[in-house]
């Protein structure tokens, strides 16, 4: 499947998070980005070096920025079960903003044409890095990683795509 681009609809799926009160929840894709600006911000995986230090932190530090400029929801996906990126939001104190939701067995991941196959590496199936910027269901802006890299989705990129 090609992956997902500007001008697509983004998929709708289902995907996991806990709660404020700790309590497992399933949430639509749709039901979060219908009629809102949203980013949508996919990683490799939780605990990760450049996720954990570099790529999400930009998304708190910078996330009233973003809503300032219309952006209603900033939702964070990794191919890892709702007990880990729980446990992984747990470790920014500081966000207010940032949506941590699980993809565990990457089917949204793959909907996306995103899947990044680290097999070698031991760590199955991920999801390349990206960041999208979707308005009402549509892709405005994809910004797409090849590999490990991390150029194109940071929250600049996002900010200048605003």
């Amino acid at each position: 499947m090609a992956p997902i681009a500007a001008g697509d609809t983004v998929p709708e799926g289902t995907l996991a998070y806990f709660d404020d009160q700790d309590q497992l929840q399933q949430v639509s894709i749709h039901s979060l980005a219908a009629g809102k600006k949203v980013v949508i911000v996919g990683v490799p995986g939780a605990f990760t070096p450049t996720c954990s230090l570099k790529h999400v932190p930009g998304f708190i530090e910078r996330a009233e920025e973003l809503k300032s400029k219309g952006v209603a929801e900033i939702l964070c996906i990794s191919v890892n079960d709702p007990f880990v990126m729980n446990a992984w939001a747990k470790t920014y104190p500081e966000n207010k903003h940032v949506k941590f939701l699980a993809d565990g067995s990457a089917t949204y991941t793959y909907a996306l044409g995103l899947e990044l196959d680290l097999n070698e590496k031991g760590l199955g199936t991920r999801s390349r890095r990206f960041a999208l910027l979707v308005d009402d269901l549509k892709v405005k802006a994809a910004n797409l990683e090849q590999g490990g890299e991390f150029t194109v989705s940071s929250v600049d990129e996002i900010l200048k795509a605003l």
